[in-house]
């Protein structure tokens, strides 16, 4: 996988991402912070808190779309480390806080993504798709039981479903991403007038 594949034609969760990163003073480095390899299992990439670097699994990831959402989601994970300092390995509450943050905020839960796994459902489905995707996520990195999973994710879910930084607002498509970056590149403007 070469980096213009990751970062050939940036996308607007991305640029947002990496925009918010450099402005909390964590800027992003793709030699230094990235690292393509072959994983095991499933899993399409991850963060490395202790290096603070985001691996991205190239032989599970399927095209440019999977890897916008992987990369994305895994930034959601790096901007939480940087601007919250996570206490990623020993307050579960903590992962499960950025894990409902990611499934949220990074495109896992579109209507596309959710056709796809033939999940359907009308009332409150993103917030169930949600609940889910982060009980997984933390499943995959955790030896524990999907209800101690699960009941980390309900602990947390109200705050931190509805924590939407540095979007402002839940980007359900590439639409609504870029109306997030412009207003976010637009927020030290507002405020340098008053």
């Amino acid at each position: 996988m070469t980096w213009r594949v990751v970062f050939g034609s940036v996308d607007p969760y991305v640029k947002l991402l990496l925009d918010a990163m450099k402005h909390s003073g964590c800027a992003v480095n793709k030699d230094r912070h990235f690292s393509c390899e072959d994983c095991n299992g499933n899993v399409s990439g991850g963060f490395d808190a202790s290096t603070s670097q985001i691996v991205l699994c190239q032989n599970n990831i399927r095209n440019q779309a999977h890897m916008n959402r992987v990369v994305t989601h895994e930034l959601i994970h790096a901007f939480d480390h940087c601007r919250a300092h996570v206490d990623w390995f020993t307050n579960l509450r903590h992962l499960a806080c950025s894990e409902v943050r990611a499934a949220n905020l990074s495109g896992d839960c579109s209507l596309v993504n959710e056709i796809f796994r033939f999940h359907f459902g009308l009332k409150q489905h993103h917030q169930t798709c949600v609940r889910d995707r982060a009980t997984l996520s933390i499943l995959a990195v955790r030896n524990i039981s999907k209800e101690v999973a699960k009941n980390a994710v309900d602990e947390v879910f109200e705050s931190c479903f509805n924590d939407y930084e540095p979007f402002g607002r839940i980007p359900h498509n590439k639409t609504y991403a870029r109306y997030a970056h412009r207003d976010f590149q637009n927020r030290d403007r507002y405020y340098s007038n008053i």
